[in-house]
């Protein structure tokens, strides 16, 4: 197979890996205020993520990294386009990740309410942004000949774009409950199955205005047809298991859910890589934005060192970091202060 496509198909995947995994990570730094009414039940929420949420973090940079690298056109005028809103991105990261830091450095209600604030803001708007900029990437932007974007702020706020944001927001919102669900016990993993209860319902029906949008954009993709529907049955899964209490059942299938969505808007994309809504023969496209065979060789070559060496990390910290967090008993010491 073309490296080109190869590395299309890798960057879609580091995409979808990083909802797949941040997502839920997300979900509860956005509910923590929710499920928990009290800090002992906050701080059990925030520490069922400590170990895993800075680690998920990462494949949003290797994400970005690969486009650098594997399509430096594409990764130039997508990046530009969206400047102003990865300046709020990275803004609702910094904010999450030192409300993480900060939050339990003082015992002051005041204090300790503040951060929680600032974590669920952050993780509010981050799904929300980065969706609005995966979505126009299948919808279109004002690129001109030059790949250069004409646009405004304003450009970027396209319908099916605020759907795509608003669709992985609440998803992120429900693989979160879930995963409350499947880490914690007693108070705290009740009223998380009462949040992905009431978020079941327009979840499902999300999920199929999108995918059907999705299709229709696309040209009709076969594949992304197939995820499109992949998504639709996970969401329909999960809505059976949250009200069975099947924890374990409704994380993965709000997992496939998103990570099918994410996907589908890539498979749909193909083979362009960032569309013009200007002219549709100025669209950014996979051959057009690639680097030179070298480059992605010797990337290839590292990646197939560097990769698995990732996965197995990754599911080492999940095996280890296994066991329910509790409120009954001592929180288990994690990366997130209490």
């Amino acid at each position: 197979m073309d490296l080109q496509v190869v590395w299309f198909v890798i960057v879609a995947i580091f995409w979808t890996g990083f909802f797949v995994l941040e997502g839920f990570d997300f979900g509860v730094g956005a509910l923590h205020r929710v499920v928990g009414r009290d800090d002992v039940e906050r701080r059990v929420a925030i520490n069922s993520i400590g170990p895993l949420w800075d680690g998920n973090e990462v494949w949003l940079v290797v994400a970005g990294a690969a486009m650098f690298a594997a399509f430096p056109s594409w990764y130039a005028t997508w990046f530009s386009a969206l400047y102003l809103a990865l300046v709020l991105v990275l803004f609702s990261l910094i904010i999450r990740g030192v409300s993480f830091e900060f939050r339990g450095k003082s015992e002051s209600p005041r204090w300790r309410g503040t951060w929680s604030t600032t974590l669920t803001i952050g993780s509010v708007l981050a799904p929300l942004l980065i969706g609005v900029g995966l979505g126009d990437l299948l919808v279109g932007l004002p690129v001109n000949q030059s790949g250069d974007f004409t646009g405004t702020f304003w450009s970027l706020l396209t319908p099916y774009g605020l759907l795509m944001g608003a669709t992985l927001l609440l998803l992120c919102l429900l693989h979160g409950s879930t995963f409350l669900a499947l880490k914690t016990d007693g108070a705290v993993q009740a009223r998380a199955f009462a949040t992905a209860a009431q978020l079941r319902w327009i979840a499902l029906v999300v999920v199929v205005v999108e995918g059907a949008w999705t299709f229709a954009l696309s040209g009709r993709s076969a594949l992304s047809a197939l995820l499109g529907v992949a998504g639709v049955f996970g969401a329909i899964g999960a809505f059976r298991a949250v009200g069975l209490r099947r924890d374990g059942w409704a994380f993965v299938l709000t997992a496939i859910t998103i990570g099918s969505t994410v996907a589908s808007v890539f498979a749909g994309l193909y083979p362009d890589v960032l569309v013009s809504s200007t002219n549709p023969a100025y669209s950014l496209t996979v051959a057009g934005a690639a680097s030179s065979s070298y480059a992605l060789t010797v990337m290839t070559w590292v990646a197939v060192v560097i990769f698995p060496i990732v996965l197995i990390y990754q599911g080492w910290t999940a095996y280890v970091f296994r066991a329910r967090v509790s409120g009954r008993a001592e929180v288990p010491t994690s990366s997130v202060p209490s």
